[in-house]
């Protein structure tokens, strides 16, 4: 059995009697939470998973020039926080048919309503760098899951991947460089650096 396989398994028993059961997927990006996500809902029972992206909660490029936050984007003060509370919240009280944004990476902008979460959907896999940040008000996030995951990938290889991502979405060498020293890696260091302890390491 693979190992996400075996996570799979794990998931599915202890689960067993949920209506609903709210998994955190945390790590640094570039850590691969997306794909395993993914790899993840096609293992569980058939149309019983959804993914459930933190990043569509992302404040528009707008918002983070009235910020001045426009060279921090994607650290944790550039979030939606409340509004991702607020999901998870209703994710948990079993609301039917909840909408949720995405982000759309080649537009890198969120957009609003673009899935929706039946009722029939048990596993909610939520996907983040900082659901397990042990920071408030980021800690205050625990109580809203029933298990938490921890993708654990070596500093270096996560430089190598943001480099590579930079440039797959068309950026020189140079400015993706720039903004993985600048912007990428210090939020790598601050997901490694502050979390609470997972129940699962991959």
């Amino acid at each position: 059995m693979s190992e996400i396989a075996h996570v799979a398994a794990t998931l599915f028993r202890k689960a067993a009697g949920s209506k609903r059961f709210i998994v955190a997927i945390a790590g640094p990006p570039g850590a691969g939470k997306s794909t395993v996500s993914e790899q993840l809902a096609a293992l569980l029972p058939e149309n019983t998973a959804m993914v459930v992206p933190m990043d569509g909660f992302h404040y528009d490029n707008l918002v983070l020039e009235q910020l001045g936050l426009s060279h921090r984007k994607g650290a944790p003060e550039t979030f939606d926080l409340s509004g991702f509370e607020a999901l998870l919240k209703r994710i948990r009280g079993g609301e039917p048919d909840i909408a949720i944004p995405i982000f759309d990476r080649s537009a890198e902008l969120s957009r609003a309503a673009a899935a929706l979460i039946g009722r029939d959907r048990k596993f909610i896999l939520v996907e983040g760098n900082y659901l397990l940040l042990d920071e408030p008000p980021w800690n205050g996030l625990a109580p809203l899951f029933d298990f938490t995951i921890f993708l654990d990938v070596p500093r270096e290889e996560l430089e190598q991947r943001l480099l590579q991502r930079w440039r797959d979405h068309g950026r020189s060498d140079k400015d993706g460089s720039d903004w993985v020293a600048s912007n990428d890696m210090p939020n790598v260091d601050r997901v490694l650096g502050s979390r609470r302890a997972p129940d699962l390491v991959l």
